[in-house]
């Protein structure tokens, strides 16, 4: 009977093993990154923080990425910001030099933050795109929020800039566009707000992203609510043919096509110096098309 009992002991203990690992598979897992030197250099003022360099810190985090992938687990990557990070503890009265404040707010933020899903890429390939993703959602928040005040009026200016954005790939026609959508805020910094759509047309219905192109709306219609300054530039490339670029500027609720002097200037004039810098080489500078 001994032997049995022991039997069925271990028996179980190895069906609540076997338990807790489907469990495991099944629970995914966030991981924050320190994405920059700057960023990292701001954590080690805590003494739970026990990495020394960046570089170093970076490898392990690789290392744990594909040490949590190897069990099946479902990774989400997302971006530790130190300043939102202090403010965070400040208001939930945390203590920020712990590991579990710090898991708190990795599980937070991951809710509401831009996310990446690990792919078993090399954490040095992945961050480019966890950045340009939290960018965009920063873009995204803050031309949202310009277009609050007035309800009526943004709903307005979305459905236009829409619309422009539809006339802009109609007038590209077939090809592969890239097409950038700048306006200045108008705040202390005067940062822009950036978005980016990349469109495929070859006859049919093109082919875009559409969250690229709700941001590029978003902020497009920012500029026209607020009346900032901004423009649009169309660069489009074709086999066979040389690459172009063409530009519109903001006006009112419209797109002024801009002439081919000043498309030339805009892309051939550095824009902190004011000095000429030379003009890629194959690329064609042209002017606008009117989009009415």
């Amino acid at each position: 009977m001994p032997h049995t009992d022991n039997g069925r002991r271990t028996d179980n203990g190895r069906k609540r093993l076997t338990a807790r690992r489907r469990l495991r598979h099944e629970t995914p897992s966030t991981v924050a990154v320190l994405a920059d030197e700057t960023d990292f250099a701001a954590m080690r003022r805590y003494r739970s923080f026990r990495f020394d360099d960046h570089a170093g810190y970076l490898r392990q985090v690789d290392g744990l990425l594909r040490a949590l992938a190897s069990q099946g687990t479902h990774i989400s990557l997302t971006l530790f910001d130190p300043t939102a990070y202090q403010e965070y503890c400040a208001d939930a009265r945390l203590d920020p030099d712990t590991p579990t404040s710090r898991t708190r707010y990795t599980a937070d933020s991951a809710a509401t933050g831009a996310r990446l899903t690990y792919d078993g890429r090399p954490l040095t390939r992945l961050l480019p795109d966890l950045v340009r993703a939290a960018e965009q959602q920063a873009t995204w928040e803050y031309a949202s929020a310009l277009l609050e005040p007035g309800e009526d009026a943004g709903r307005t200016a979305f459905a236009r800039a829409s619309k422009l954005l539809r006339r802009l790939i109609e007038t590209a026609g077939d090809g592969s566009h890239h097409l950038v959508c700048s306006v200045s805020t108008l705040d202390d910094a005067n940062t822009p707000l950036v978005a980016v759509v990349e469109a495929e047309c070859a006859g049919g219905p093109p082919r875009l992203r559409e969250s690229a192109a709700l941001l590029f709306c978003t902020v497009l219609a920012a500029g026209i609510t607020r009346g900032s300054p901004g423009g649009v530039v169309l660069r489009t490339v074709r086999p066979g043919e040389p690459e172009t670029v063409r530009g519109w500027c903001l006006d009112g609720d419209g797109l002024r096509p801009l002439t081919a002097g000043e498309v030339f200037a805009a892309y051939c004039t550095d824009a902190a110096t004011g000095e000429p810098v030379p003009p890629e080489h194959g690329v064609e500078y042209l002017g606008g098309v009117p989009l009415e």
